[in-house]
């Protein structure tokens, strides 16, 4: 359930992205400060899979120790 927590949350920081840098296109430049960076944190967050094997790893040696 985790991963697919953060897939929905990287699909949503980089949609809003998207959506305010193509808004900034057509009125101020302004919003490209706010879009950029959270365009760029979306792919971070749906690309990290290094981070999800690792978390997967700690998981296992709780459930280990609780046993």
């Amino acid at each position: 359930m985790k991963k697919n927590v953060i897939k929905f949350s990287g699909i949503a920081v980089l949609f809003l992205g998207v959506v305010l840098v193509i808004f900034a296109l057509y009125t101020t430049l302004f919003l490209l400060i706010y879009g950029v960076p959270l365009f760029i944190i979306g792919l971070v967050i749906l690309l990290n899979e290094k981070e999800d094997r690792i978390e997967q790893i700690v998981y296992k040696r709780e459930v280990k120790k609780k046993k």
